[in-house]
């Protein structure tokens, strides 16, 4: 009886150290400042998409807007302009690819899929900052599969490709003007990065057999989850993949704690989301309207408080993010609220696919390396 009652307090407190680490925050990782500047910039296209009336490519928008200022590199705006403008046309490449393959067969998914996220980890030879980058137009690439799947399978909604691509150009682009008109105002001086976390090493390296296996193995992950998600046609499965790429860290307990606060944000942001769409259900006409652009401009505001916490929790960070995306997507062509379990269970799937595949390949190394001891 003494073993059971002290096994109890045991397990509380593992659990609840388990919580603290997933969710404990860095004070000094908060920024709203930066969060208030995104929000404002994001305004511009929510206003246009509203003005013509083709709420369907915001999204595209918003993330080519959000992801072209998170690469900024700072400096001069000639420095700045350049990279940003790289990273656009690659980004603006890979939605074109995205959304045109999306209703293609399932096989080209996964071969696309597979190919992006080998290129993409081999850009670590490229610096840090490079690869970074890389990995954002990698998760994007893999949000454009998935979207433009489930649009393929409805009849509601009409997305273009060209219009999609033109939307996340048109995002970078706007990041540029707003930077090169803070660049006249302040008298053309150079400007810090606005996320000045993020690496900014861009030396050049040699390519490793480890970073070469570890680019591998992310791409063969990232196409076994993205052929269960397609070839299977499970609703709402390109979760799977995005969790998979998020969770797979060179180290398999930043791997574990990734993982975790992914599924711990993924459940949060599909609660959030959820409740959020059950306040349009029963409307209809004009007020069905009004709720809708409404709840667009939450979405953007959850996207803005992303920015100014990504530093301090991640697992909230996710939460943000999962739940101004759901709403987005779903607000268009409105699903069952089910759909958000769904997503949730295949972000399980796909965090817990990518900590296994780590775990497995650590073991792998450990018993070569003793092997190799023992020769």
């Amino acid at each position: 009886m003494q073993a059971n009652t002290a096994a109890g307090p045991t397990l509380g407190r593992k659990v609840s150290g388990e919580l603290s680490r997933v969710f404990a925050p860095d004070p000094a990782g908060l920024n709203w400042p930066r969060a208030m500047l995104i929000l404002d910039i994001a305004l511009v296209p929510l206003i246009v998409f509203w003005a013509i009336g083709h709420e369907v490519y915001l999204l595209s928008a918003l993330f080519g807007l959000l992801f072209s200022a998170m690469v900024d590199p700072g400096g001069g705006f000639g420095h700045r302009s350049s990279h940003v403008a790289v990273f656009a046309l690659l980004g603006a490449g890979l939605t074109a690819l995205g959304f045109g393959i999306g209703g293609d067969d399932w096989g080209w998914l996964v071969l696309a899929g597979f190919a992006v996220t080998l290129l993409a980890g081999l850009a670590a030879a490229l610096g840090i900052h490079r690869f970074v980058a890389a990995l954002l137009l990698n998760l994007w690439f893999i949000v454009c599969l998935g979207v433009a799947a489930s649009l393929h399978h409805t009849s509601v909604v009409t997305s273009y490709t060209w219009a999609q691509t033109l939307a996340w150009a048109g995002g970078a682009a706007l990041w540029i003007a707003v930077t090169f008109a803070w660049w006249l105002i302040r008298g053309r001086e150079d400007r810090p990065p606005l996320v000045a976390e993020l690496p900014g090493d861009t030396a050049r390296r040699s390519l490793t057999r480890p970073m070469i296996m570890f680019a591998v193995l992310r791409a063969l992950v990232i196409a076994g989850t993205a052929a269960l998600a397609f070839g299977l046609s499970i609703s709402h499965g390109y979760w799977m993949p995005i969790a998979a790429l998020v969770a797979m860290k060179p180290s398999l307990d930043q791997a574990t704690l990734v993982a975790a606060q992914r599924v711990a944000g993924a459940l949060i942001g599909g609660i959030v989301a959820a409740l959020v769409l059950l306040i349009p259900a029963d409307e209809h006409g004009l007020r069905l309207f009004a709720i809708d652009r409404g709840l667009e401009v939450v979405a953007l505001v959850l996207f803005a408080h992303a920015v100014g916490i990504r530093f301090w929790n991640y697992a909230v960070y996710c939460a943000a993010i999962a739940a101004g995306v759901l709403i987005l997507v779903d607000l268009p062509q409105p699903s069952d609220y089910g759909a958000e379990g769904d997503r949730v269970l295949w972000t399980v799937c796909g965090a817990g696919i990518g900590v296994l595949v780590m775990l497995l390949a650590g073991l792998l190394g450990k018993r070569r390396e003793a092997s190799g001891d023992r020769t």
